[in-house]
C-alpha cells in the first residue's frame, strides 16, 4: 500500500487521504478545507490528481470537514462508490444539500456587493445539481462488516463514538502472502458524550493515521458543562439579551438541545425561548430519530421514559428563512442556535451580523475552532472581525464551553491507542495544527517508543 496525505495534513479542515492498493486508487474521506477564505477556494477548489482516477471514497463521518468536497469530486469527473455507516449515509444527504444551498445563496449574496462595487462575480464551488449527482453513490456498510474490494483488499468500521455513525476504518491489504492492516481513525469521540456511544477500542494494526485535534490539551471537567450552561443562559437573560450559539448542525445542535431540555425540566434555565435555526439541523434531528442503534444507554432510557431528547415545549425549529429573518426583530432575551460551528457560513453569519455590536448578546463557542475562522477570531478575543466581508466591532461577550467537544483530548488519544502499541511500526499525525501535532508526536515517542510523524501536504510513504 502506498499512502499520499493530501488534507487535513498539519492543519485541521479538509480531510483526505489516498491509499493506492492492488492496482486501484482510493480516498479516506474528501472534505472541505475552511480557513482564510482565498486559501479555502484555492484548496477546495482543485484537486491535486484527476478525479476520474478515484476508484472509490470511504467516508469516515459527515462532517463537512470530511465530506464537503464530495460533489466537487463528482462535478469534476468521480463516478464510484462512496463507502459508509448507514447513519453516516444518512446524515450525508441533508448536508450536503445544505452545504450546496447554503454555497449558492452566499455567492449571490455576495455578488450583489461586487456588483455594487463594480467587481466580477464569483461562482459556488458546487450546486445543488451537483450534490444531488453524488446521493445516488453513498452505499451503506454497517459497523463491523467486511467490505471487499477485491481478494486481496477490504476495510471494516468501527464506532469512532464522534458523532452520529462515525467511524474508525480498519484497511486490510494482503501482499505477498502477508497482510498489512492500516487504521484511520477519523475523528475520535469521547467516553461519556452526550446521546452517542463511547469508542470501541481500536482493532490491532501495524499503521495507525490519527487525528490531534485536541493534542496538547485537556479537556475540562464534563460535570461541569450543563452548570456552565445554565451560568451563561441565566447571565445573558438577564441583562435582556440574546445567546447566540454557533453550533454544528451534527451532534453539536443534538447535544444542546438535550442539555436545555434537562435544565427546562429541572427548572436550572428561565423560560425563555430558544430556537434551532437551520433547516439541516432539522433534518439531522430526524435521522438521529431514525438511528437509536447509536444511542447510548442514558440516551435510550430517555426515549424509554417517552421522551423526546432533542425536543421540549420551549424549543423550536426554524427551516423557512423568513421566520429565520424574524428573530432579528424579537425583543427580549432568548437563544439562537446555528449552524455553521466555526462562523464560516449559513445563517449564523446572519445572527452574528446582527447582534455582535450588541454588549447585550453572549457568543457561546462550544467546539473547535479551525485557524482563520470567523469563530476562531470570536475565541481569541478580536475586537474587529469581518461578516460577509464588512468589518464589525465586537461588543458582545464571547464564551466558550469546550467540554462538550466531541474530540479526544491528548490524553484520551494516548488511552484509546495503547492497545495498539505493541503492533504499531508508525504512526501518522493529521487533522491538528502543528504545535498541538507536535506534543502529541513526542508524548506518543515518550510513553510507547512508537514513531510519529507529521506528514505534509502531498507526502508519500509505502507501508510493507
Amino acid at each position: 500500500m502506498k499512502l499520499t496525505f493530501w488534507g487535513a495534513a498539519r492543519t485541521v479542515t479538509g480531510s483526505m487521504h489516498e491509499l493506492e492498493a492492488d492496482g486501484k486508487r482510493y480516498l479516506l474521506d474528501c472534505g472541505m478545507y475552511q480557513g482564510r477564505r482565498k486559501e479555502a477556494e484555492q484548496r477546495n477548489r482543485h484537486f491535486p490528481f484527476p478525479p476520474g482516477s478515484i476508484d472509490a471514497v470511504i467516508l469516515s463521518h459527515a462532517h463537512i470537514d470530511h465530506s464537503g468536497n464530495l460533489p466537487l469530486l463528482v462535478k469534476n469527473g468521480f463516478s464510484g462508490p462512496i463507502y459508509s455507516t448507514p447513519a453516516t449515509v444518512d446524515l450525508a444527504q441533508p448536508m450536503l444539500l445544505d452545504t450546496a444551498h447554503i454555497q449558492e445563496k452566499d455567492v449571490e449574496f455576495l455578488n450583489k456587493r461586487r456588483h455594487l462595487r463594480g467587481e466580477d462575480e464569483i461562482d459556488p464551488l458546487y450546486t445543488t445539481e451537483d450534490a444531488q449527482q453524488t446521493l445516488p453513490l453513498l452505499q451503506p456498510v454497517p459497523y463491523y462488516t467486511p467490505k471487499a474490494f477485491s481478494a486481496n483488499l477490504s476495510y471494516e468500521a468501527h464506532d469512532a463514538g464522534h458523532i452520529l455513525g462515525s467511524s474508525t476504518i480498519l484497511v486490510r491489504s494482503r501482499e505477498n502472502g502477508r497482510e498489512v492492516r492500516l487504521l484511520f481513525s477519523g475523528d475520535l469521540g469521547r467516553p461519556s458524550l452526550p446521546i452517542i456511544r463511547n469508542p470501541d477500542p481500536p482493532p490491532a494494526a501495524e499503521y495507525l493515521i490519527m487525528e490531534s485535534t485536541y493534542g496538547g490539551r485537556s479537556h475540562e471537567e464534563e460535570g461541569l458543562v450543563k452548570n456552565k450552561l445554565a451560568d451563561v443562559v441565566n447571565r445573558t437573560a438577564a441583562h435582556g439579551g440574546k445567546l447566540i450559539v454557533p453550533a454544528f448542525a451534527v451532534g453539536r445542535a443534538q447535544q444542546l438541545a438535550l442539555l436545555l431540555h434537562e435544565l427546562s425540566d429541572e427548572h436550572g434555565v428561565p423560560n425563555i425561548p430558544a430556537f434551532v435555526d437551520s433547516p439541516l439541523a432539522v433534518a439531522v434531528t430526524e435521522v438521529f430519530r431514525q438511528h437509536p442503534e447509536c444511542f447510548n444507554d442514558e440516551t435510550r432510557r430517555f426515549l424509554s421514559n417517552g421522551n423526546d431528547p432533542f425536543g421540549f415545549d420551549r424549543l423550536t425549529y426554524i427551516q423557512e428563512a423568513s421566520e429565520s429573518k424574524k428573530l432579528n426583530d424579537l425583543k427580549g432575551p432568548c437563544i439562537i442556535i446555528s449552524p455553521s460551528g466555526m462562523c464560516e457560513a449559513g445563517r449564523i453569519l446572519h445572527h452574528l451580523r446582527n447582534n455582535l455590536d450588541n454588549p447585550r448578546t453572549t457568543v457561546l463557542i462550544t467546539g473547535y475552532q479551525a485557524a482563520d475562522t470567523l469563530g476562531r477570531k470570536l475565541l481569541d478575543g478580536w475586537q474587529e472581525v469581518k461578516v460577509f466581508g464588512e468589518p464589525m466591532r465586537v461588543r458582545a461577550t464571547v464564551e466558550s464551553l469546550q467540554a462538550l467537544s466531541a474530540h479526544a483530548d491528548q490524553g484520551e488519544l494516548l488511552a484509546w491507542m495503547k492497545p495498539l502499541a505493541g503492533t504499531l511500526k508508525k504512526v501518522f499525525l493529521v487533522h491538528g495544527e502543528p504545535e498541538g501535532a507536535e506534543a502529541l508526536q513526542a508524548a506518543i515517542q515518550k510513553e510507547y517508543g512508537v514513531e510519529a510523524v507529521l506528514p505534509g501536504w502531498g507526502e508519500r510513504f509505502e507501508l510493507k
